[in-house]
């Protein structure tokens, strides 16, 4: 708000556009934990029409929180132009989008290994996975478990081989994935197994025959045993063996994480992590089992849910990013074709970290609340397998139904076929990827996008610089043709006092408008109790808010918690709000007023200031004031220029505190009291 309002008030054509995404995942986790709470349904028991139509009930409801926080902080956004991911016109952007990377080749459908989440049913794409570190056995609480489960133990056991020939001993840390295993791997050079070399082991628990295959690649001799299990469907290296060795690739997980039939009978509707001991037990009773020992390792968490990610394979959309994400990237750091300027610069090796190892994007979510994918599958009559998506070139692409249906005529000219559209949405990110171009309404030729594309400047938080800047940038440059803006200004992350990251289970949450209306310690109890946290999150958030605000949140205003943002802001990348500093900027917008009635009181209503000014024919203390304006104000938009809002503020703050009120208001006074003017 200071950056538009300081160029509308330089004479600049400036635009702010409000905008709203529709947080996919986000939404949807919080419409159907409130479906569970007040009516004990899922979204399956409710059915996919239903249940997208209690979300746009929570939409309309509460949807616009975000946008009436900013009506109230003063945000001078062109309001008119107010709009959301999920409207008509972004919609129809979306499609379009879509369409065209479709047609040129940069959108296509494969089926590889994705990062599942079991909670919500649904890929997640890699920037959505937090990885912790495990030095030895650890216990984890993980969603949808009464008991923590263990995790940093690599489990050995035994492969009975087929004819007798004895057995081979493999480790994971993952043990109910031998479910699903369909070789093992040795080196071919291991002398200890050249004996085995085309030979087969017998799976335990439902005979199949697993063949030993050599690979080089894979193994490391020295390591373990030198066998190593092979889950083609459930781990990434084991993928890339299975796809060298042409082996089978068997999926033993459901969609919610239990154990389906492939998995055996035995431990068919366990969820993973049961039939994980189920497994070890099982083992156990055969005389397969061989121990276990601590293992370091990397655990793969959802940002949404805390979820363990499960591997899975599964038929998703993705976007080709290697040249778009090369274009992206050397706008940024090619000084020949420079166009793209990070504040601070600091960002820039980021984003050169992110984007020289960029991978396909996976654009396809297993949600109902979004974007449904434009493209549809045609099952025609003489095809043998008959469920939607077993043939991927039976796949067509287009703007609508109607349109599909022609050209699916065209493709399969002469054959009878029946048209079912993809189930699955689009990430959120896609849609906010297309968002400086859609709000200008791309796709058509509007006087919008004549007139302001490519933008000036984003600004926005770091946390997001690719999940949502080099998206915007890459699809910018693809389908605008050119970058979406010139310069990228990342502000801190607001913290709490303590440096903590505001979480709602921390009770840390810091409503704006419960600063500038004030809060008691009650009202914001009452809004834990109201929101979706569990019991036990809803007592650790009640403590920390006694803790944090013993006494509620004091009356601020929103000038003072303008001022207090804007001056934070040269606190590295983080900010610790503490909310007693905005109370100390509400005291001194109240020296402001005062000195602004003071001045008022005597320079009467009908006041206007005049065109000119001579200094020379004032007195001393003028001439002063007036010096000292001249230097705030030059020392103010130099900082602006540069990005530096917290010395823009501490300018104005110091001129106006310090000369203007402790010094000049102070040397007039007299002039008011008395009737001779001389001494000044």
């Amino acid at each position: 708000d200071t950056i538009i309002r300081w160029k509308r008030m330089s004479g600049y054509n400036a635009l702010w556009v409000p905008g709203m995404d529709h947080a996919g995942i986000a939404t949807q986790v919080v419409v159907e934990k409130k479906l569970m709470r007040e009516r004990e349904l899922t979204r399956h028991d409710v059915g996919r029409e239903e249940f997208v139509n209690e979300v746009w009930k929570w939409k309309n409801q509460h949807g616009g929180t975000i946008l009436t926080q900013l009506r109230r902080l003063g945000a001078s956004l062109d309001w008119s132009r107010e709009c959301f991911t999920m409207d008509e016109p972004r919609s129809k952007a979306v499609t379009e989008g879509f369409v065209r990377l479709y047609k040129e080749g940069l959108i296509y459908r494969d089926i590889r290994l994705v990062n599942w989440d079991c909670v919500l049913r649904t890929a997640v794409s890699d920037v959505e996975v937090e990885h912790i570190d495990i030095k030895e056995k650890t216990l984890l609480n993980v969603p949808g478990y009464d008991k923590p489960v263990e995790f940093g133990l690599l489990t050995s056991f035994a492969y009975p081989l087929e004819g007798g020939l004895g057995e081979v001993v493999v480790a994971t840390t993952r043990v109910e994935t031998m479910l699903g295993d369909t070789a093992i791997a040795i080196h071919p050079d291991d002398a200890r197994y050249k004996h085995l070399h085309g030979k087969f082991a017998v799976h335990p628990f439902n005979g199949r025959k697993i063949p030993i295959i050599c690979d080089g690649i894979l193994v490391d001799p020295n390591f373990g045993t030198g066998c190593v299990k092979i889950t083609p469907a459930h781990d990434p290296n084991d993928c890339e063996v299975g796809k060298r060795h042409d082996l089978e690739f068997i999926n033993i997980l459901t969609d919610d994480g239990k154990i389906n039939t492939n998995g055996g009978s035995d431990f068919t509707g366990m969820p993973r992590f049961a039939a994980r001991e189920a497994v070890l037990e099982a083992l156990n009773k055969k005389g397969l089992y061989r121990g276990a020992q601590n293992n370091e390792m990397r655990l793969g968490l959802c940002q949404r849910t805390g979820d363990v990610i499960e591997p899975m394979i599964k038929p998703q959309w993705y976007v080709n990013c290697s040249v778009i994400g090369k274009e992206a990237l050397d706008v940024a750091i090619n000084d020949e074709n420079k166009k793209l300027e990070f504040v601070p610069k600091q960002y820039t090796a980021e984003w050169r970290r992110w984007l020289e190892n960029i991978r396909d994007w996976c654009i396809s979510r297993q949600l109902w609340w979004g974007h449904r994918i434009p493209a549809w599958y045609a099952a025609l009559e003489e095809d043998e397998r008959k469920e939607v998506g077993a043939y991927n070139d039976h796949w067509v692409v287009a703007r609508t139904e109607e349109e599909a249906r022609k050209e699916a005529a065209d493709k399969f000219s002469g054959k009878k076929f029946e048209l079912t559209q993809d189930q699955d949405v689009l990430d959120t990110w896609f849609s906010s990827g297309l968002f400086p171009l859609s709000v200008l309404g791309w796709p058509d030729e509007t006087e919008d996008f004549k007139a302001f594309y490519p933008t000036s400047v984003l600004e926005t938080g770091h946390d997001i610089l690719f999940f949502w800047v080099a998206r915007m940038v890459m699809m910018g440059m693809k389908l605008g043709g050119d970058v979406p803006f010139s310069k990228v200004y990342f502000h801190p992350m607001i913290r709490d006092a303590h440096g903590r990251k505001m979480s709602k289970s921390l009770g840390n949450v810091i409503d704006p408008l419960e600063v500038i209306n004030g809060v008691t310690l009650d009202a914001l109890h009452k809004r834990l109790e109201e929101g979706n946290l569990d019991p036990k999150e809803l007592v650790v958030a009640k403590e920390g808010q006694v803790k944090d605000f013993p006494n509620g949140i004091s009356e601020c205003g929103a000038d003072a918690l303008r001022f207090a943002l804007v001056s934070y802001t040269a606190q590295s990348d983080k900010i610790n709000l503490d909310i007693l500093r905005v109370v100390g900027y509400r005291q001194w917008c109240n020296k402001l007023w005062n000195a602004v009635r003071f001045a008022m009181m005597r320079l009467g209503d009908d006041y206007s200031p005049p065109l000119t000014l001579s200094p020379e024919t004032m007195p001393f203390s003028c001439q002063w004031i007036l010096s000292v304006l001249n230097k705030a104000i030059a020392k103010t938009v130099e900082s602006l220029n540069a990005f530096e809002f917290s010395d823009a503020a501490n300018t104005v703050y110091a001129w106006w505190q310090y000369q203007f009120c402790d010094v000049y208001i102070e040397a007039i006074k007299p002039y008011f009291a008395g009737d001779n003017p001389i001494f000044i």
